[in-house]
């Protein structure tokens, strides 16, 4: 072959190169233009229940936000959105019908461009371990144990196999897996966290291995990640600035849900994901 047509070859093969290390050996991300389909799955901390006003029509028992994330994205971008979030949602409730609800899954259709997840914490009784924890003493307060070794594998298997299915049925779209916002803050306790030193380390640890599962999932599956847990990290709910509700008591005022995200935190997940599909 002609040193030309060495040189030429060369940097096509360095030019696919540079392409695959910007995405992580990914699939080749595309703009995102405006009125394309979007789908938003996954649990409370998706739907946000109490962020603003309600956007179930009719209304249900899922509690979606028009203040959620995904409404906000959604506006933003000017997307066609179908929120299909649930509060109480595990990963069965994607794959499968609970009740009236029809699966998460079944909305994502081959005209979908977008998909965002946060799922999970239901699996592993994240949040509601760590509301049975705030209310010990109180009538009516539930025990909660941490999740067992065959929870966690389940875990992975349902989330390996959410990817799998979004990729079978929207093979065009982007698949962004939102993990869960940071809630107590890195060492101690507040009075908006009214827990024992012990019950705070196991939700930090519940909490570091849902962000991890979700993260290594998405890296295996092809697919994106925003995390969202790091992203908070200093917003807390015993901040100054908390972007998730503390536990309600005389003392603590909360605007929605007990440990879950707030306005302000719904907020910083739609603008990080505005970056990402600017990208």
């Amino acid at each position: 072959m002609r040193p030309e047509f060495l040189l030429l070859a060369a940097a096509a093969a360095l030019a696919a190169l540079a392409g695959c290390a910007g995405t992580g050996g990914h699939p080749a991300i595309h703009p995102l233009a405006a009125g394309v389909r979007y789908v938003a799955m996954g649990s409370s901390f998706a739907a946000g229940p109490g962020v603003t006003v309600s956007a179930d029509q009719p209304r249900n028992r899922c509690s979606r936000s028009a203040g959620n994330y995904a409404h906000q994205l959604a506006q933003k971008r000017g997307l066609l959105l179908t929120d299909v979030s649930c509060g109480g949602a595990t990963t069965a409730h994607l794959f499968g019908s609970w009740g009236e609800l029809a699966p998460q899954l079944d909305a994502v259709t081959a005209d979908t461009r977008l998909v965002t997840v946060t799922i999970g914490g239901n699996d592993v009784g994240y949040i509601g371990g760590l509301s049975a924890a705030s209310c010990q003493g109180r009538p009516g307060c539930p025990v909660v144990p941490p999740p067992g070794e065959q929870a966690w594998q389940l875990l992975e298997t349902a989330m390996r196999r959410i990817a799998g299915e979004v990729r079978r049925r929207a093979p065009e779209a982007r698949l962004i897996f939102v993990d869960y916002l940071t809630i107590l803050p890195e060492h101690g306790v507040c009075a908006a966290t009214p827990v024992s030193r012990e019950q705070a380390e196991t939700s930090r640890a519940v909490a570091r291995r849902l962000a991890a599962i979700t993260a290594r999932i998405a890296d295996e599956s092809g697919v994106e990640v925003l995390r969202s847990s790091a992203l908070s990290r200093r917003h807390d709910a015993c901040s100054r600035t908390p972007w998730t509700n503390g536990f309600p008591s005389r003392e603590v005022r909360i605007n929605g849900a007990p440990y879950h995200p707030d306005l302000a935190g719904m907020t910083a997940i739609a603008e990080a994901l505005d970056r990402m599909l600017t990208r």
